[in-house]
């Protein structure tokens, strides 16, 4: 098996042999490219007057090719992802980019893990987590494609800051309109899309007080919907609903997760979602080890938790030297 250096090495070489020939004489470009909690390697291919094609990811083929083994199949995957990545492609210079302020929303995303892409985009700090900005470029049947809003791109809106925060208070909640569920007829669902008739999902229902009850927030469309922690009145019904305070957890970017603040230890909570990040959830779709407390009479959401992994990978930070009055380090 090679090693990943050595096969992207081999990707560079090679990748151009499986795409079609239209595309033969194009160049291939690849660049670190930060994406949320991960640092990735994308490949493009430099399109002469277009520009630069889409990404596709070589640590994601080298995942394939570590499952199969399979050099030559993984690579004519890539190709055919490319090429159909290509045909799908918008065509950025019939968009009507006066339209996009209507279409900026926003997104939550782990500060401490994402701290060199942060410095190259608006965004505003939330807790432990930054608000950073997305536009959503199309919305329909086939799906949504946004993407994050960057210095340039924010420069070439014509917007800043602030500008792009008021946009997204506006848009967000009419986009991605919130849900609030009991994680009971989350599971019912999931039973039911699985081919499970509607009457025998809802006889394995358990009967849970709903002081007990897992209540998952999220949107409509179940995309970036730990945002939806930002909407107060959200956590404020769901809390009149428990006559409790409530411990949020962030389960992942798509969705937090409210708890009665009663009879619950905040740091258990956090071990639980930290072992959860680790086991269960990928890297790119964590949020945060940490959890918040709302608190009902307040209106208003603070930290509950302050563990010491701040990051999502699992690595601890070094600690710092301290020194004292007489420069001794401690």
């Amino acid at each position: 098996m090679m090693t990943y250096e050595v096969f992207k090495d081999v990707v560079k070489e090679r990748f151009m042999e499986y795409m079609p020939e239209k595309y033969h004489g194009m160049e291939i470009n690849t660049q670190e490219v930060n994406k949320v909690n991960v640092t990735l390697d994308g490949l493009t291919l430099l399109v002469g007057e277009r520009g630069v094609s889409p990404t596709i990811y070589i640590n994601h083929m080298y995942e394939k090719y570590l499952e199969t083994e399979d050099l030559q199949g993984t690579l004519q995957d890539a190709a055919v992802q490319m090429d159909k990545a290509m045909k799908n492609a918008p065509e950025f210079d019939k968009i009507d980019l006066s339209a996009a302020k209507d279409n900026i929303v926003f997104q939550l995303i782990n500060t401490e893990q994402n701290k060199e892409m942060l410095e190259n985009m608006p965004n505003r700090p939330f807790q432990d987590l930054s608000i950073i900005y997305r536009w959503v470029v199309f919305d329909d049947e086939k799906g949504i494609q946004s993407t994050i809003i960057k210095n340039n791109l924010a420069e070439h809106l014509g917007m800043d800051e602030e500008q792009l925060f008021k946009a997204a208070v506006e848009n967000t909640r009419r986009i991605f309109k919130p849900t609030v569920k009991r994680m009971d007829d989350v599971i019912k669902d999931i039973f039911i899309k699985d081919g499970m008739p509607p009457e025998i999902a809802e006889l394995l229902k358990q009967e849970i007080p709903e002081q007990e009850m897992l209540w998952v927030i999220s949107n409509e469309k179940g995309v970036n919907g730990a945002i939806t922690m930002l909407y107060e009145d959200v956590l404020q019904d769901v809390a009149k609903q428990l006559d409790s305070d409530l411990y949020i957890l962030p389960a992942s970017v798509h969705e937090t997760i409210a708890v009665s603040a009663d009879n619950h230890d905040p740091y258990e909570l956090a071990q639980m979602v930290e072992e959860i990040n680790m086991n269960e959830v990928s890297l790119d779709e964590r949020l945060s080890n940490q959890v918040y407390h709302y608190d009902k009479d307040l209106r208003k959401l603070t930290m509950a938790t302050d563990t010491p992994n701040k990051r999502l990978d699992g690595i601890v930070a070094e600690p710092q030297l301290v020194y004292d009055a007489g420069g001794r380090g401690r």
